[in-house]
Formats: C-alpha cells, structure tokens, sequence
C-alpha cells in the first residue's frame, strides 16, 4: 500500500493516545515481521556475510514464490476497489478511466508489434515501482506510528519523506544502470547512479533526524513497528545492489508480505460487522481466492513480471502479450493503492482500524477527563499537590 501505492497515507489526523492493550493490525509480533521484521531478519545476515549470490534458493524457485504472492497482493488491492458498485463509482478513474486507457495501450502495442510500446510500459511501471516502495513504507509509518499514538509534525514529516525520496530517486537510477545496453548511454548513467549512490547515506542521515525529532518531542521513541518499515527500504535497496535483480525479487517479496495484512484486516473487520458471517470460514475462503486466483494469473501469465528479468536470467522469450499484461497489473495496483490507503480518509480508518476504534475512543475520553479535571483544579490545591 503506499498508503499507498504509491499509496500516500498521512498522519496528519491527530494520532490516538497509546493504550494499554498494544493496538495492533492483526497482532504486534506478526505485525513487525510483516511490515519488514522478517526481511530484515533474513537481509541483514546475508548482507553482514558479505556473500556475492544467492546460493540458497534456485532463481525458479524464487521466481514462483515471488510471483504468487506478489499476485495474491495485488489482487487483495482488486477485492477492496471492485467489491461493490459504490466503491467503483467513487473511485471510477482508478476503477475504470486507467483500466480502459492501458487496455487501448496494450491494443496499439501488439497490432503495431512495437518493441519502443513495449519498453515504453517498462519504464513507466518500474518509475511506479519506485514509488511504489518508498510510499508504502510511509504508509507503513504513519499507520503505525497511529496505532502507537504517534503523530509526526511538518518538519518530521518532510525530513522522512525526503529520505524516502532520495531512495525512489536510487531505484530510478538502478534501474536505468542495470536496464541500458548502449555504451554511449550508460557512461552518463552510471556516473549519475554513483552520486546518487553516495547521496543515500544523506537519505538515510535525514530520516534520522526526523525519527530523532520526533522522540525528542514527545518524549519517547517512536514505536518499533514505524521503525522498521524506514530501516527496511534501506536494507532492500542493499540487497539489489549487491545482488541485482535476485535481491529484486526477495524485496518484492518482502514488499507484498508488508502490504497483505492490510487488506487482510480489512475483510476481517467487514466480515465481522456482518453478523450473519462466520469469519472463520469467511477468511479460509478469502485466502484460498486470493491464491487461487494469483496462481491462475502466474499460470496464464508465465515468467517474471518485467521482460528484461527474463533476458538477464535466460529465460525465453514469449508473446509480448503476457508481459504487457504484468505490467498493466502492476501500474493499475498503484492507482488503486492511490485511492484506497488513504489514512486521511475517515472511511479509510473506519474499515482499517475499527477492530481498535472502541479501544482508542475509551483512551481519547480518558484523556480529556484527565485534562477537564486539570483545567478544573483550584489555584489552591495545584500549589498543595506542588508541596
């Protein structure tokens, strides 16, 4: 979710007092592996040890279990845009007008056979992705941080988005230093991926400050959980660099386990406010569609999601039609993302949080009997209770 999907989610709302119970998207632990604990878990190990591949796992095999679940989370975004006729109606141009617009794209690329088309698709959904990645872990960080009761101010905000876009700003120039063949071209390229490479440690510098500035003004330290997802893209991005598009394939990997318990929380709220739904049985159906349908479209859709993957790793090349439709998901996901992760959205909250809005409500009126009965104390007993 970036959260969006770009997803952009924003703290701005004032973030609930933290209450005794942990509040939490489906429980703390699973919550931190999700949202990039795992990752980090397997990463920073591999990446300490210094190791050139990834000798662990066959590329088949990671390509398989990436492409499923990178799947299942797209079409857990599909579930939420397209679950009625008055979600659809809200949100038409992601819903429709982009759908109608790439699928006429598509059209013009395979009757012109026109490899620049082709390309073209490329390089706009890997742009996205960039987006992509690094809007989702602020969607990670604001959701989280108000769970936790963290609010984060104008200028915490702009130094961790900034580090946030010096990192899509690295994705960007990877891609291109990875992506381009002509000499002529890639000198330059490389040369603007190597300063860009170093301006990260700034990325990273900024982000820290903004973190750090957050705890001093409230006085505690941001919770874990609207950590991890900020160290994580740093981790990502390392593992692509050292390991190209081997490390890709593990972040998407990782990234698609941090967006599915969203949606996920999601279903389990609406199906509990059903009274007629037993959620057992509802979330067992839920998960075997989700994967029944992400296998369906990495059967009918074969190889990875980006066509130079399969020229790097020798993979054979097919009809351009599959590819392009991979890339039609991928471009759609961070239009629907754009519309449904938005933490502002007080019907965005309500379907995300409403396992922990009774909790929060109880905590909120705590607080401003607390500070009623202060404003309320006599000149006379604030000096006793100072004695």
């Amino acid at each position: 979710m970036t959260a969006t999907a770009g997803a952009e989610a924003t703290s701005a709302a004032r973030a609930p007092s933290p209450s005794p119970s942990s509040p939490s998207i489906l429980s703390p632990v699973v919550d931190f592996l999700c949202v990039g604990g795992l990752s980090l878990i397997v990463l920073v190990p591999l990446l300490v040890s210094g190791q050139a591949e990834l000798g662990f796992v066959t590329i088949a095999a990671l390509v398989w279990i990436q492409t499923l679940i990178n799947t299942a989370h797209f079409m857990a975004s599909y579930r939420i845009v397209y679950r009625d006729r008055e979600m659809i109606m809200k949100h038409k141009w992601a819903a429709i007008g982009v759908p109608v617009i790439m699928a006429a794209f598509i059209a013009l690329a395979l009757a012109t056979e026109s490899t620049v088309l082709v390309v073209l698709f490329f390089a706009v959904s890997s742009g996205y992705l960039a987006w992509h990645y690094t809007g989702q872990a602020w969607g990670m960080m604001a959701s989280y941080g108000r769970l936790g009761g963290l609010s984060f101010d104008n200028s915490e905000r702009l130094l961790i988005r900034s580090s946030l876009r010096i990192m899509l700003a690295w994705h960007v120039t990877w891609f291109l230093h990875y992506a381009i063949r002509n000499p002529a071209v890639l000198e330059p390229v490389d040369a603007i991926y190597r300063v860009v490479s170093a301006v990260t440690i700034i990325g990273f510098a900024l982000g820290l400050v903004g973190l750090v500035k957050a705890w001093r003004r409230t006085g505690r330290i941001p919770p874990v959980r609207a950590l991890v997802p900020w160290l994580a893209i740093f981790v990502w991005y390392a593992a692509v660099a050292r390991w190209g598009i081997a490390g890709l394939f593990l972040v998407q990997l990782a990234h698609a386990i941090q967006y599915l318990e969203f949606p996920a929380r999601v279903e389990v709220n609406r199906a509990s406010a059903n009274k007629a739904v037993r959620l057992g049985t509802h979330m067992l159906l839920y998960a075997a569609a989700l994967l029944a349908l992400a296998f369906a479209v990495t059967v009918v859709v074969p190889g990875p999601a980006m066509s130079v993957v399969t020229d790097a790793l020798g993979i054979a090349q097919g009809s351009a039609a599959p590819v392009l439709i991979l890339y039609f998901i991928n471009i759609h996901h961070y239009f629907t993302d754009g519309v449904i992760w938005k933490i502002s959205n007080p019907e965005v909250r309500r379907d995300l949080f409403a396992h922990v809005m009774p909790v929060q409500a109880s905590s909120s009126a705590q607080s401003k009997r607390a500070l009623s009965a202060a404003k309320t104390k006599t000149p006379k007993s604030r000096s006793s209770s100072k004695r």
